[in-house]
C-alpha cells in the first residue's frame, strides 16, 4: 500500500467519528521475497504482500484496539474498518478507564525511506549459489520493503518504508559440524558475499581437522560479532527500560546504583534513526535520532515507551522499553589483527541458549556453537569441542576487556514471525582476557 492510499483511507474513517472520539491507526506492512536454500540449491521461493490496518479507539480515558488485514481495494478496506469502529464503540464503554493510557496530541508529520536499488531476489540468490559453488550451504534469504505508517484524527501523518535484505546462512561439513554466517543490509555488494563465503571456505577447512577438548576454567578469548549480538540480546532482555529500572528488575542494577561499572570503552546507544524501524510509536510520539544508554562504561539513560513514561513522568523516547537498533561503539583494534592481538586462545563465531545464572550480578550462562576454534600465535589451529560459559558482563565488558574492533557488522534480525523484523544492531567483535568456561 502506498502513503497516500494509507492516509485516504483513514481520512474517511476520521470523518465519520462523533463527539470526543479519538482514533489512531497504525499500518504494518510489506513486500518480501524469500527463498529457502539447502545444498546450495533453491528449494522453495516465494513472495508476500500483507498489509494490516491497527486501530486504537479512544474516549476520555478508555480506549479498545481491533485490526484487520488490508486487501488494496479501497471501498472493501473502508467498509471492513467501519465495521470494526462500530463494534469498538459498543465495547469501549464496557472497558475500565486506563491510568496509563498516552498518546500524542501535538500533531507531526514524517515520511522517511531507507534504502533503494536492491537487486531483483533472483539475481542476488543467484550471486550466492554461484559463489557458494560445491558447499552444503543452508539458509534463508529475505528481501524487499518493509512499510510502517501511524495517523490520528489529532493531526499525526507519518511514514517509514525501508527496503533491505537479509542471508541467513550456515554451511555444513559434516553431520552437525557447521559454520554459520548472515549478510544484511541495504546495499548489495557482491564482492563482500564472496569474501565471507571465502572466510568460510577456510574455516570448513580447520574444522576438519580433529576436535580440541578444552577443561574447564578462564581462557583467553576473542568474540566475533554474531556472538556479541548474543550477549546483547540477552542484556536487551529488561536491561534498558525504565519500568524495569524503577522496578529493580534490570539485570544493570548495580550499575545504576555505581556499585559497578564497565570498561570506559563501553558505549551503548539506540539509534533510532539508523535502523529499520520507524522514527515514531504507534502512540504517534516522535523518538530522537539516538538515545545513550551506556557512555563511558556507566549508565546513561533508559528506553520509555509510552506507558512508562505516564506511570513515571518521563519523556517517551521508543516504541518498547527493548532496544531495535542497538549499536555498540567501536574500538582501535583492526578486525584484521584481532586473532593476532588475541594470540594463544578461542575464537568464538557464535554462541546459544544464553541465559542469566545470576541477574544480580549480570552473570550469563551458554554454549559456544558454530566457528569456535582454538587460535595458537594468531592463527586459529583446530575446532573446539562445544563449552559452556558462566562469567558476568561485568567482567566481559569490564574489568578483562582488552578492546574492541574499529570495524562493525551490521546484524538484521532474521525472525519472520508475524512479519519481517525490522530490529538490527550494529556491534564489534571483543577481546577477552579471559573468559570462564564451565564445562
Amino acid at each position: 500500500m502506498s502513503p497516500d492510499g494509507f492516509f485516504s483511507l483513514v481520512e474517511r474513517l476520521f470523518a465519520e467519528l462523533t463527539g470526543g472520539e479519538v482514533l489512531l491507526c497504525n499500518l504494518d506492512g510489506e513486500d518480501s521475497d524469500f527463498a529457502r536454500l539447502n545444498r546450495n540449491r533453491i528449494r522453495q521461493a516465494g513472495g508476500l504482500r500483507r498489509h494490516g490496518l491497527g486501530l486504537t479507539l479512544i474516549a476520555g480515558r478508555r480506549q479498545v484496539e481491533s485490526g484487520c488485514d488490508l486487501s488494496g481495494d479501497p471501498e472493501a478496506d473502508r467498509g471492513i474498518a467501519r465495521e470494526l469502529i462500530a463494534r469498538m464503540r459498543e465495547r469501549i464503554a464496557h472497558v475500565p478507564e486506563d491510568p496509563y493510557l498516552d498518546y500524542s496530541t501535538t500533531p507531526s508529520e514524517s515520511d522517511h525511506r531507507v534504502g533503494e536499488g536492491l537487486p531483483p531476489a533472483a539475481e542476488a540468490v543467484a550471486d550466492l549459489i554461484a559463489a557458494a559453488e560445491g558447499l552444503d550451504l543452508v539458509g534463508i534469504w529475505a528481501s524487499g520493503e518493509i512499510h510502517r505508517g501511524f495517523a490520528s484524527s489529532l493531526g499525526h501523518r507519518h511514514w517509514h518504508s525501508s527496503s533491505s535484505f537479509n542471508l541467513d546462512w550456515s554451511c555444513y561439513l559434516r553431520q552437525d559440524k557447521a559454520l554459520k554466517d548472515g549478510y544484511g543490509g541495504f546495499v548489495w555488494e557482491p564482492e563482500r558475499l564472496r569474501g565471507k563465503l571465502e572466510a568460510l571456505r577456510r574455516g570448513l577447512e580447520i574444522m576438519s581437522h580433529p576436535a580440541r577438548t578444552l577443561q574447564p576454567g578462564r581462557v583467553r578469548a576473542y568474540l566475533a560479532p554474531a556472538a556479541v549480538e548474543e550477549l546483547m540480546e540477552l542484556l536487551a532482555w529488561g536491561g534498558f527500560g525504565l519500568k524495569d529500572h524503577r522496578t529493580s528488575q534490570t539485570p544493570l542494577l548495580r550499575l545504576v546504583r555505581g556499585e559497578r561499572c564497565l570498561a570506559p570503552s563501553i558505549a551503548i546507544v539506540e539509534e533510532h534513526a539508523r535502523g529499520l524501524a520507524p522514527g515514531f510509536t504507534p502512540e504517534g510520539f516522535a523518538k530522537p535520532a539516538a538515545v545513550t544508554l551506556i557512555e563511558c562504561g556507566a549508565y546513561r539513560d533508559c528506553l520509555v515507551d509510552s506507558r512508562s513514561g505516564k506511570e513515571y513522568g518521563s519523556a517517551v523516547n521508543a516504541a518498547s522499553e527493548c532496544p531495535e537498533s542497538l549499536a555498540l561503539g567501536p574500538g582501535d583494534i583492526p578486525a584484521a589483527d584481532a586473532l593476532d592481538r588475541l594470540g594463544t586462545g578461542l575464537y568464538v563465531g557464535n554462541l546459544w541458549y544464553l541465559n542469566y545464572a545470576d541477574r544480580n550480578d549480570c552473570r550469563i550462562t551458554g554454549m559456544t556453537r558454530f566457528g569456535t576454534f582454538w587460535v595458537e600465535k594468531g592463527e586459529p589451529v583446530a575446532p573446539v569441542e562445544v563449552m559452556r560459559f558462566d562469567d558476568s558482563l561485568y567482567h566481559l565488558l569490564g574489568d578483562r576487556l582488552e578492546g574492541l574492533t574499529k570495524e562493525r557488522e551490521l546484524i538484521l534480525s532474521a525472525s519472520s514471525y508475524g512479519g519481517r523484523s525490522t530490529a538490527s544492531s550494529l556491534l564489534p567483535g571483543i577481546l577477552i582476557g579471559g573468559i570462564d568456561l564451565a564445562l
